[in-house]
């Protein structure tokens, strides 16, 4: 089942390079189209509304789509998405085009989840989603730092150009070494949403939406961070966001590995983990070294949590796990967006830079604390179910 998985990997690796490149564009794209900084800014807010609003839509509407069908299709949408940005005019037109090629985002990685554990056996589930995550960690690590440069030293649209070739790329892989028949089951629309009654479902949900704001509440303003308290030049800090990405990749197999293990109590214990390290960030960020160590052990730790999240999700919506699945993206990027407008309340509000950590542990221990709940959830639930003696 190697080469399903590597197919989903190349498409997550495209989807994910197109979500966050534009933000090393912004200043190209808003010269080229006469929009302001902030203006262009935008296009990332819209790109993450249009996953989180989309996503579910999408997902209903190809519910009991063949699943190959559905990720075939999905993957289409997203090169059209990538041309029309490729081809925009104007900053209207760039818009809309981002937003078309959020639609798919979810769904595809929603779907994909799905699929991915269902190609395995049941204990390396969480390891498939893994590997398809992987290409979105990877995207992180390769295709945004190297999406920038060529955008700009052939344009931004170059740039958009080159991920729709990811995408035919992904396209082939997909339609050569996907099985032409993915077990799935027929579903009806009052059956998905009635997932969202769950207690359990919804609890996954914002955890991954805290777990989510956790991070970006702290990353959205990593290179101030890194420039005006530890000191780092503009160079500097491009290669320990490298390191940081790596971190994302470690993490996410990691959080595989474990998660097919033991998988709430490993999500327990990555949060544990998260909360001390953002901590210790609030010590280390003032010297060079330390500071690096720390944000890679950050990254680890960030992405090892993704795994876990979306295997739970799919195994407590097993009535819809399609629709559960694709809603847990859409709580991710719910999440990036919150984080975001956390750390800049805090900020907004007289906070030095050297706190914004002290917000991401804050926002993981209600993480944990939600994680916690559930599990003692879960535990009575089962302790019910046992017959006595």
């Amino acid at each position: 089942m190697s080469l399903p998985l590597f197919a989903l990997a190349v498409a997550a690796f495209g989807i994910g390079t197109t979500e966050f490149v534009i933000m090393g564009l912004l200043p190209d794209v808003a010269r080229d189209l006469g929009v302001t900084i902030p203006a262009a800014g935008m296009l990332v807010t819209g790109y993450a509304l249009g996953v989180t609003i989309g996503a579910p839509i999408v997902a209903i509407a190809t519910a009991n789509m063949p699943r190959r069908t559905a990720l075939l299709s999905l993957i289409g949408l997203f090169i059209i998405g990538n041309v029309l940005c490729a081809l925009s005019p104007n900053y209207v037109v760039l818009m809309l085009a981002r937003v078309v090629t959020a639609f798919c985002h979810g769904a595809f990685f929603g779907i994909g989840s799905v699929v991915a554990a269902g190609l395995v056996a049941p204990n390396r589930r969480a390891q498939a989603i893994a590997l398809m995550f992987a290409g979105l960690t990877l995207a992180n690590v390769l295709g945004v730092p190297f999406g920038t440069a060529l955008g700009q030293q052939l344009g931004w649209r170059s740039t958009f150009w080159a991920v729709t070739v990811i995408g035919v790329l992904a396209a082939i892989a997909l339609a050569l070494w996907l099985p032409k028949k993915i077990e799935m089951q027929k579903t009806s629309l009052l059956q998905e949403f009635a997932v969202l009654k769950d207690k359990q479902v919804l609890m996954v949900l914002a955890i991954s939406a805290l777990a989510s704001a956790s991070l970006f509440s702290v990353f959205t303003y990593i290179t101030p961070i890194l420039e005006d308290v530890t000191g780092l030049t503009p160079h500097a800090v491009t290669l320990v966001l490298l390191v940081f990405g790596l971190g994302l990749t470690v993490g996410s197999a990691l959080g595989g590995k474990l998660a097919d293990w033991r998988l709430m109590q490993s999500l327990i214990w990555f949060l544990v983990a998260l909360a001390i390290v953002l901590t210790v960030f609030t010590l280390t960020m003032r010297t060079p070294l330390p500071a690096v160590i720390t944000i890679f052990i950050w990254g680890v730790l960030a992405f090892a949590i993704v795994p876990p999240l979306q295997m739970l999700v799919v195994e407590r919506a097993s009535a819809a796990p399609n629709l559960a699945s694709t809603l847990n993206q859409g709580a991710f990027n719910l999440g990036n967006a919150s984080g975001a407008w956390f750390g800049g309340m805090a900020i907004s509000a007289g906070f030095q830079l050297t706190t914004l950590p002290y917000v991401g542990v804050v926002v993981v221990v209600a993480a944990l604390g939600l994680t916690l709940w559930s599990a003692s959830i879960e535990r009575n639930n089962g302790l019910a179910m046992t017959p006595s003696e």
